[in-house]
Protein backbone atom coordinates (compact mmCIF):
# COMPACT_ATOMS: atom_id res chain seq x y z
CA UNK A 1 0.00 0.00 0.00
CA UNK A 2 1.21 3.50 -0.82
CA UNK A 3 -0.26 6.67 0.59
CA UNK A 4 0.40 10.38 0.51
CA UNK A 5 1.95 11.40 3.84
CA UNK A 6 -0.05 14.63 3.58
CA UNK A 7 -3.36 12.82 3.09
CA UNK A 8 -5.57 10.02 4.33
CA UNK A 9 -5.68 6.46 3.08
CA UNK A 10 -8.91 5.39 1.34
CA UNK A 11 -9.59 1.66 0.96
CA UNK A 12 -12.34 0.30 -1.29
CA UNK A 13 -12.82 -3.37 -0.44
CA UNK A 14 -14.98 -6.41 -0.97
CA UNK A 15 -14.96 -10.16 -0.50
CA UNK A 16 -17.57 -12.78 -1.31
CA UNK A 17 -17.40 -15.15 1.64
CA UNK A 18 -19.91 -17.02 3.83
CA UNK A 19 -20.76 -14.97 6.93
CA UNK A 20 -23.03 -17.03 9.13
CA UNK A 21 -23.77 -14.40 11.80
CA UNK A 22 -23.50 -10.87 10.42
CA UNK A 23 -24.77 -9.29 13.64
CA UNK A 24 -21.96 -10.93 15.62
CA UNK A 25 -19.39 -9.66 13.11
CA UNK A 26 -20.82 -6.14 13.00
CA UNK A 27 -20.26 -4.95 16.57
CA UNK A 28 -16.53 -5.79 16.96
CA UNK A 29 -15.86 -4.40 13.47
CA UNK A 30 -17.67 -1.14 14.20
CA UNK A 31 -15.92 -0.72 17.56
CA UNK A 32 -12.51 -1.28 15.96
CA UNK A 33 -13.19 1.24 13.19
CA UNK A 34 -14.29 3.86 15.71
CA UNK A 35 -11.29 3.19 17.97
CA UNK A 36 -8.94 3.61 14.99
CA UNK A 37 -10.58 6.82 13.77
CA UNK A 38 -11.69 5.09 10.57
CA UNK A 39 -14.83 6.35 8.83
CA UNK A 40 -16.90 5.18 5.88
CA UNK A 41 -19.47 2.50 5.13
CA UNK A 42 -19.16 -1.28 5.28
CA UNK A 43 -21.95 -3.64 4.22
CA UNK A 44 -22.27 -7.12 5.70
CA UNK A 45 -24.43 -9.90 4.27
CA UNK A 46 -24.49 -13.68 4.29
CA UNK A 47 -22.55 -13.52 0.99
CA UNK A 48 -19.69 -11.34 2.26
CA UNK A 49 -18.48 -7.77 2.89
CA UNK A 50 -18.25 -4.63 0.77
CA UNK A 51 -17.53 -0.95 1.33
CA UNK A 52 -15.11 1.96 1.42
CA UNK A 53 -13.30 3.30 4.48
CA UNK A 54 -10.83 6.10 5.11
CA UNK A 55 -8.39 7.01 7.87
CA UNK A 56 -4.75 7.08 8.85
CA UNK A 57 -2.68 4.28 7.32
CA UNK A 58 -2.22 2.45 10.64
CA UNK A 59 -5.93 2.46 11.38
CA UNK A 60 -6.79 1.20 7.91
CA UNK A 61 -4.23 -1.62 8.28
CA UNK A 62 -5.76 -2.63 11.63
CA UNK A 63 -9.27 -2.81 10.19
CA UNK A 64 -8.14 -4.72 7.09
CA UNK A 65 -6.25 -7.22 9.24
CA UNK A 66 -9.40 -7.75 11.30
CA UNK A 67 -11.50 -8.35 8.18
CA UNK A 68 -8.93 -10.71 6.65
CA UNK A 69 -9.12 -12.82 9.81
CA UNK A 70 -12.83 -13.50 9.16
CA UNK A 71 -13.61 -16.92 7.58
CA UNK A 72 -13.09 -16.81 3.82
CA UNK A 73 -11.75 -13.23 3.81
CA UNK A 74 -8.00 -13.84 3.70
CA UNK A 75 -7.96 -12.85 0.01
CA UNK A 76 -9.82 -9.57 0.60
CA UNK A 77 -9.81 -7.41 -2.55
CA UNK A 78 -8.65 -3.88 -1.70
CA UNK A 79 -8.00 -0.80 -3.87
CA UNK A 80 -6.10 2.03 -2.18
CA UNK A 81 -6.17 5.75 -2.95
CA UNK A 82 -5.68 8.94 -0.96
CA UNK A 83 -7.76 11.94 0.05
CA UNK A 84 -6.58 15.33 1.27
CA UNK A 85 -9.48 15.48 3.75
CA UNK A 86 -11.70 12.87 5.40
CA UNK A 87 -14.25 11.92 2.70
CA UNK A 88 -16.81 10.49 5.16
CA UNK A 89 -18.79 12.03 7.99
CA UNK A 90 -19.03 8.94 10.21
CA UNK A 91 -18.56 5.18 10.37
CA UNK A 92 -21.42 2.85 9.44
CA UNK A 93 -21.52 -0.95 9.38
CA UNK A 94 -24.82 -2.07 7.89
CA UNK A 95 -26.47 -5.48 7.65
CA UNK A 96 -27.87 -6.24 4.18
CA UNK A 97 -29.36 -9.12 2.22
CA UNK A 98 -26.71 -8.64 -0.48
CA UNK A 99 -23.43 -6.74 -0.41
CA UNK A 100 -24.30 -5.47 -3.89
CA UNK A 101 -27.97 -5.73 -4.76
CA UNK A 102 -28.79 -7.62 -7.95
CA UNK A 103 -31.95 -9.37 -6.79
CA UNK A 104 -30.97 -12.75 -8.28
CA UNK A 105 -30.84 -15.13 -5.29
CA UNK A 106 -29.28 -18.04 -7.21
CA UNK A 107 -26.19 -16.08 -8.29
CA UNK A 108 -23.07 -17.10 -6.37
CA UNK A 109 -19.79 -15.51 -7.55
CA UNK A 110 -17.88 -17.95 -5.38
CA UNK A 111 -19.10 -20.80 -7.61
CA UNK A 112 -18.59 -19.32 -11.08
CA UNK A 113 -17.46 -15.97 -12.47
CA UNK A 114 -16.00 -14.64 -15.70
CA UNK A 115 -12.32 -14.59 -16.60
CA UNK A 116 -10.32 -11.88 -14.83
CA UNK A 117 -8.34 -9.55 -17.08
CA UNK A 118 -5.46 -7.51 -15.65
CA UNK A 119 -5.61 -3.74 -16.25
CA UNK A 120 -2.44 -4.00 -18.35
CA UNK A 121 -4.20 -6.46 -20.72
CA UNK A 122 -7.58 -4.74 -20.82
CA UNK A 123 -6.91 -2.46 -23.82
CA UNK A 124 -6.11 -5.39 -26.10
CA UNK A 125 -9.31 -7.22 -25.14
CA UNK A 126 -11.71 -4.31 -25.58
CA UNK A 127 -10.03 -3.14 -28.80
CA UNK A 128 -10.76 -6.50 -30.45
CA UNK A 129 -13.78 -6.13 -32.80
CA UNK A 130 -15.03 -9.55 -31.67
CA UNK A 131 -15.51 -8.25 -28.12
CA UNK A 132 -18.56 -6.33 -26.94
CA UNK A 133 -17.96 -4.09 -23.93
CA UNK A 134 -20.67 -3.46 -21.32
CA UNK A 135 -20.56 -0.89 -18.52
CA UNK A 136 -22.39 -2.48 -15.58
CA UNK A 137 -22.66 0.74 -13.56
CA UNK A 138 -25.63 3.07 -13.16
CA UNK A 139 -26.55 5.81 -15.61
CA UNK A 140 -25.29 8.71 -13.45
CA UNK A 141 -21.91 7.01 -13.18
CA UNK A 142 -21.60 6.32 -16.90
CA UNK A 143 -22.56 9.92 -17.68
CA UNK A 144 -19.30 11.32 -16.28
CA UNK A 145 -16.90 8.73 -17.67
CA UNK A 146 -16.57 5.32 -19.33
CA UNK A 147 -14.39 3.34 -21.72
CA UNK A 148 -14.45 4.23 -25.41
CA UNK A 149 -17.03 2.08 -27.20
CA UNK A 150 -18.74 0.75 -24.07
CA UNK A 151 -22.45 -0.06 -24.13
CA UNK A 152 -24.47 1.90 -21.57
CA UNK A 153 -27.47 -0.11 -20.27
CA UNK A 154 -29.03 3.13 -18.89
CA UNK A 155 -29.85 1.38 -15.62
CA UNK A 156 -30.66 3.45 -12.54
CA UNK A 157 -29.74 0.63 -10.14
CA UNK A 158 -27.76 -2.59 -10.44
CA UNK A 159 -30.97 -4.51 -9.76
CA UNK A 160 -32.14 -3.50 -13.27
CA UNK A 161 -29.15 -5.14 -14.99
CA UNK A 162 -30.52 -8.73 -15.29
CA UNK A 163 -33.77 -7.51 -16.84
CA UNK A 164 -31.88 -5.27 -19.27
CA UNK A 165 -29.64 -8.12 -20.40
CA UNK A 166 -32.51 -10.55 -20.89
CA UNK A 167 -34.38 -7.99 -23.00
CA UNK A 168 -31.34 -7.06 -25.06
CA UNK A 169 -29.61 -10.43 -25.27
CA UNK A 170 -30.50 -11.26 -28.88
CA UNK A 171 -29.57 -7.81 -30.11
CA UNK A 172 -26.28 -7.90 -28.22
CA UNK A 173 -25.18 -11.46 -28.92
CA UNK A 174 -27.00 -12.35 -32.15
CA UNK A 175 -28.17 -15.82 -33.05
CA UNK A 176 -24.89 -17.32 -34.28
CA UNK A 177 -21.63 -17.76 -32.42
CA UNK A 178 -21.77 -15.39 -29.46
CA UNK A 179 -19.08 -12.70 -29.26
CA UNK A 180 -16.84 -12.31 -26.24
CA UNK A 181 -18.42 -10.14 -23.55
CA UNK A 182 -16.22 -7.86 -21.45
CA UNK A 183 -17.69 -6.00 -18.48
CA UNK A 184 -16.39 -3.52 -15.94
CA UNK A 185 -17.44 -1.53 -12.88
CA UNK A 186 -15.83 0.76 -10.30
CA UNK A 187 -13.96 -1.71 -8.12
CA UNK A 188 -14.90 -5.14 -9.47
CA UNK A 189 -17.70 -6.28 -7.19
CA UNK A 190 -20.59 -5.65 -9.58
CA UNK A 191 -18.70 -7.53 -12.29
CA UNK A 192 -18.29 -10.51 -9.98
CA UNK A 193 -22.07 -10.79 -9.95
CA UNK A 194 -22.76 -9.70 -13.53
CA UNK A 195 -20.30 -12.20 -15.02
CA UNK A 196 -21.67 -14.94 -12.77
CA UNK A 197 -25.15 -13.96 -13.98
CA UNK A 198 -24.17 -14.11 -17.67
CA UNK A 199 -22.55 -17.51 -17.21
CA UNK A 200 -25.73 -18.77 -15.56
CA UNK A 201 -27.62 -17.40 -18.57
CA UNK A 202 -25.47 -19.60 -20.83
CA UNK A 203 -22.87 -17.09 -22.06
CA UNK A 204 -19.51 -18.85 -22.14
CA UNK A 205 -16.89 -16.23 -23.03
CA UNK A 206 -17.29 -13.62 -20.31
CA UNK A 207 -14.47 -11.39 -19.05
CA UNK A 208 -14.16 -8.63 -16.48
CA UNK A 209 -11.62 -6.02 -15.47
CA UNK A 210 -9.73 -7.20 -12.39
CA UNK A 211 -9.83 -4.49 -9.74
CA UNK A 212 -12.26 -2.44 -11.79
CA UNK A 213 -11.81 1.07 -13.10
CA UNK A 214 -9.90 2.04 -9.95
CA UNK A 215 -7.14 -0.46 -10.73
CA UNK A 216 -7.06 0.61 -14.38
CA UNK A 217 -6.73 4.31 -13.59
CA UNK A 218 -3.96 3.52 -11.14
CA UNK A 219 -1.91 1.17 -13.32
CA UNK A 220 -2.42 2.23 -16.94
CA UNK A 221 -0.57 5.42 -17.95
CA UNK A 222 -2.86 8.16 -19.21
CA UNK A 223 -1.26 8.32 -22.69
CA UNK A 224 -2.16 4.63 -23.23
CA UNK A 225 -5.56 4.83 -21.52
CA UNK A 226 -8.86 4.15 -23.28
CA UNK A 227 -10.79 5.65 -20.36
CA UNK A 228 -12.70 8.84 -21.12
CA UNK A 229 -13.79 11.26 -18.37
CA UNK A 230 -13.81 10.67 -14.62
CA UNK A 231 -14.87 7.79 -12.39
CA UNK A 232 -17.65 8.28 -9.83
CA UNK A 233 -16.74 7.11 -6.33
CA UNK A 234 -19.06 6.65 -3.37
CA UNK A 235 -17.62 9.28 -1.05
CA UNK A 236 -17.17 13.03 -0.77
CA UNK A 237 -14.40 13.08 -3.40
CA UNK A 238 -17.26 12.37 -5.86
CA UNK A 239 -15.01 11.44 -8.80
CA UNK A 240 -11.40 10.57 -9.56
CA UNK A 241 -9.25 10.58 -12.68
CA UNK A 242 -6.03 8.98 -13.91
CA UNK A 243 -3.58 8.31 -11.11
CA UNK A 244 -6.58 8.27 -8.73
CA UNK A 245 -6.40 12.04 -8.28
CA UNK A 246 -9.57 13.83 -7.21
CA UNK A 247 -11.69 14.95 -10.14
CA UNK A 248 -13.70 18.06 -10.97
CA UNK A 249 -17.23 16.98 -9.98
CA UNK A 250 -19.11 17.92 -6.82
CA UNK A 251 -21.99 16.06 -5.20
CA UNK A 252 -25.60 17.20 -5.38
CA UNK A 253 -26.89 16.93 -1.82
CA UNK A 254 -30.47 16.63 -3.08
CA UNK A 255 -30.18 13.60 -5.39
CA UNK A 256 -26.70 12.30 -4.56
CA UNK A 257 -25.53 12.43 -8.17
CA UNK A 258 -22.35 14.03 -9.54
CA UNK A 259 -22.45 17.61 -10.78
CA UNK A 260 -19.98 18.66 -13.48
CA UNK A 261 -18.37 22.12 -13.55
CA UNK A 262 -20.72 23.01 -16.42
CA UNK A 263 -23.81 21.95 -14.46
CA UNK A 264 -22.51 23.71 -11.35
CA UNK A 265 -22.60 26.94 -13.38
CA UNK A 266 -26.23 26.35 -14.41
CA UNK A 267 -29.01 28.47 -12.85
CA UNK A 268 -30.68 25.13 -12.02
CA UNK A 269 -27.88 24.25 -9.60
CA UNK A 270 -28.25 25.44 -6.02
CA UNK A 271 -25.96 23.80 -3.42
CA UNK A 272 -27.98 21.75 -0.96
CA UNK A 273 -31.20 22.26 -2.94
CA UNK A 274 -30.90 20.71 -6.40
CA UNK A 275 -29.04 20.32 -9.68
CA UNK A 276 -30.03 20.14 -13.36
CA UNK A 277 -30.25 16.33 -13.13
CA UNK A 278 -32.66 16.08 -10.20
CA UNK A 279 -34.61 19.18 -11.21
CA UNK A 280 -35.32 17.34 -14.48
CA UNK A 281 -36.25 14.15 -12.64
CA UNK A 282 -37.97 14.67 -9.32
CA UNK A 283 -38.00 10.90 -8.80
CA UNK A 284 -34.22 10.55 -8.91
CA UNK A 285 -33.01 8.17 -6.21
CA UNK A 286 -29.73 8.67 -4.34
CA UNK A 287 -26.95 6.18 -5.07
CA UNK A 288 -25.98 3.50 -2.59
CA UNK A 289 -22.56 2.09 -1.97
CA UNK A 290 -21.76 -0.60 -4.51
Amino acid sequence: MTSDPQGLCVAALYQFAPIADCAAVREPLLRLCEAQGVKGTLLLAAEGINGTIAGESGGIHAVLDHIRALPGCAGLDVKFSTAAEMPFGRMKVRLKREIVTMGEPDIDPRASVGTYVAPEDWNALISDPDTILIDTRNDYEVAIGTFAGAIDPHTRTFREFPGWFRRERERLLGTGKAPRVAMFCTGGIRCEKSTAFLKQEGVDEVFHLKGGILAYLEKVPEPQSLWQGECFVFDERVAIGHGLVQGTHVLCQACGHPVSPKDAASPLYEPGVGCPSCRADEDAEPPAVA
